[in-house]
């Protein structure tokens, strides 16, 4: 990447894990919280880092960005959570400059999701560009790559059908509760924690087993009942947990907290009680599955659920796959016109100080001299000449590096170095 004048550093890499081999106890060592991100890049652009993603979801945590050497990124990444060097090598993968791209690509357009086509990793993809953005460790790279990924996710929600049918892992909560709990609309749920997974939980579990018995609970409480007055729902205090267990037939658990929250201490039933444990790092504790009467189901177990909806998605995978490729091409594009920015840079300031000698000299030789107008006609034919070099480098049949060297020995152009 170093000709391409995007950063200080040579390479582009991608650092991370995923649900591919790293199971939820795994996943939850290295999982970052909005805070701990922000003071990661922070860290890395006290390092001299000039240009970082980092994304955390329940499925996976990675960065993406510029170093010398990926250990940089890993270091940072081990740095600020409770996952080691060691263990992050056993389960981890690094790529680098165009396999990085590549990877970037296949996330944020759903085809790298734990369930095909699952396109809510394209807004945290976003979030974490703005979070970037805002600490200053976006670069133009990180920016034009992005976008290009966005793009390409929005072109295949619209031109393919990878995407249809109700399929995420908050529905398919919903479809193992419709499944298991016979009577689903006359027995109780209670939704311990608020967060996205959880909102978008509480919408599908109201559409689709027509349930009022739906008692909602959070660490915050008014975070709860902002939720619940959408849907016309209870909220219950925090304190209120362990009574509202006992009565409850589905606990579905979805809070951000980095240890478990529900322990055996909390649950007393004689009756059946299914346990949905949305959380990344798990928020049930293992002994809590070998209880009596109780039944515990991980997000990753739901994930692992197939049915028609995802077999149909798996045909417009060709198809996703071209769409990838044609946005991709056209960043890699962009990416080769860097190469010559310098030059064109360097270019455009020779010949306007041509332009200024020459338009000097003619206002101390012509009495009448029209030196706005002049200036005007002038930045036109130089915009139009550079614009014709830059197109020249930019064709298919055009050996850049021998045409950039050229231009620099005909015109002496002082390059400016970054």
């Amino acid at each position: 990447m170093k000709n391409y004048h995007i950063s200080k550093h040579n390479s582009f890499y991608t650092i991370g894990l995923n649900y591919k081999k790293a199971d939820a106890q795994v996943r939850g060592k290295f999982s970052l919280e909005e805070e701990t991100m922000e003071n990661l890049l922070r860290q890395a652009k006290d390092q001299d880092i000039d240009g970082l993603l980092v994304t955390s979801t329940c499925n996976r945590t990675e960065l993406h960005g510029f170093a010398q050497h990926p250990y940089q990124l890993i270091k940072l990444l081990c740095d600020n959570t409770n996952g080691t060097v060691e263990e992050f090598q056993e389960v981890a993968y690094v790529y680098k400059n165009n396999d990085a791209i590549s990877h970037l690509f296949r996330v944020g357009t759903g085809l790298d999701s734990q369930i095909l086509g699952d396109f809510e990793i394209i807004a945290q993809l976003k979030q974490s560009f703005t979070r970037s953005k805002r600490l200053e460790i976006a670069n133009p790279f990180l920016e034009r790559l992005c976008n290009s990924v966005i793009q390409a996710s929005k072109r295949i929600k619209n031109e393919t059908e990878i995407s249809s049918g109700a399929t995420s892992v908050a529905f398919a909560s919903v479809q193992y509760i419709m499944s298991n709990v016979p009577n689903v609309s006359e027995k109780n749920i209670l939704l311990f924690g608020t967060g996205k997974i959880g909102r978008n939980t509480c919408e599908n579990l109201i559409k689709h087993t027509k349930n009022t018995h739906i008692t909602l609970i959070n660490r915050t409480k008014d975070k709860a009942e902002k939720i619940a007055g959408k849907f016309n729902l209870l909220v219950k205090d925090y304190g209120d947990l362990q009574t509202e267990i006992r009565t409850t037939d589905v606990l579905v658990v979805a809070t951000g907290a980095q240890s478990p929250t529900i322990s055996k201490e909390l649950i007393y039933t004689k009756k059946p009680l299914l346990i949905l444990d949305l959380s990344i790092p798990k928020n049930v504790s293992d002994d809590v599955a070998a209880m009596e009467n109780v039944t515990v189901v991980h997000l990753d177990d739901l994930s692992q659920m197939t049915d028609k909806t995802l077999e149909r998605r798996k045909q417009f995978i060709p198809q996703a796959e071209v769409i990838i490729e044609e946005t991709k091409n056209d960043f890699i594009k962009w990416l080769e016109t860097r190469k010559f920015a310098p030059v064109i840079k360097a270019l455009k300031k020779k010949l306007k100080t041509m332009k200024d000698e020459e338009l000097d000299f003619q206002s101390k030789k012509l009495t009448d001299f029209n030196s706005i107008q002049a200036e005007i006609i002038s930045d036109r034919f130089i915009q139009k000449i550079t614009t014709h070099f830059a197109n020249h480098l930019k064709g298919d049949d055009t050996d850049a590096d021998i045409s950039l060297d050229l231009i620099q020995k005909v015109f002496q152009l002082e390059i400016e170095s970054k």
